[in-house]
């Protein structure tokens, strides 16, 4: 989905009884704040993962994105995986990229891709149940966040094994394919 109030509704209508859900989101994601997810927040994984559903500091609020370092080895029932411009899919393959001051900076170093795609793999394998993936559909008025950066990404997951999370679906109708959607 290219919505996250979408994505969260999504993710609550599937939870059931005492299922855990949550956001996630690279370490790297530092142009998802204008969607009031800030990587740079300190979450505090034993309050993330245990907390209960009327603590602000839960997973349940859908407000504070744990990074692939909090949750690696961890898992939740639905996920909701927030995809930056970080990891960028294009017509020549990924793209790697690092957002340093006020813009965005190739990634060169071989190992560092290899450290960044795999964070997207850790994000992408945490969920037991489920996961929706959102991807942002960027501001034309920001060059930080082109839409360019993000519409080839969410085609490229179109075009996989991923449905389009559309309105309806999320407030219940459910998908074919329910543990995939984006």
């Amino acid at each position: 989905t290219r919505n996250l109030d979408s994505a969260r509704r999504w993710i609550r209508s599937r939870a059931r009884g005492t299922e855990r859900f949550g956001l996630v989101a690279s370490s790297r994601a530092q142009r998802l704040k204008p969607h009031a997810i800030d990587i740079r927040v300190d979450v505090d994984p034993v309050q993330w993962f245990l907390n209960d559903r009327d603590d602000t500091r839960s997973s349940y609020y859908l407000e504070d994105a744990a990074t692939e370092f909090q949750v690696q080895g961890l898992e939740l029932d639905w996920v909701c995986v927030t995809w930056d411009a970080d990891l960028r899919c294009n017509s020549s393959g990924w793209s790697y990229h690092d957002f340093r001051g006020s813009r965005w900076q190739n990634i060169k170093n071989e190992f560092n891709r290899g450290y960044l795609k795999n964070a997207y793999r850790v994000l992408l394998t945490r969920a037991r149940q489920g996961m929706v993936i959102f991807v942002p559909p960027g501001d034309s008025a920001d060059p930080t966040r082109a839409p360019a950066y993000y519409d080839s990404t969410f085609q490229y997951l179109m075009a996989s094994a991923f449905r389009c999370l559309r309105r309806r679906t999320a407030i219940g109708i459910t998908p074919k394919t329910p543990e995939n959607a984006a």
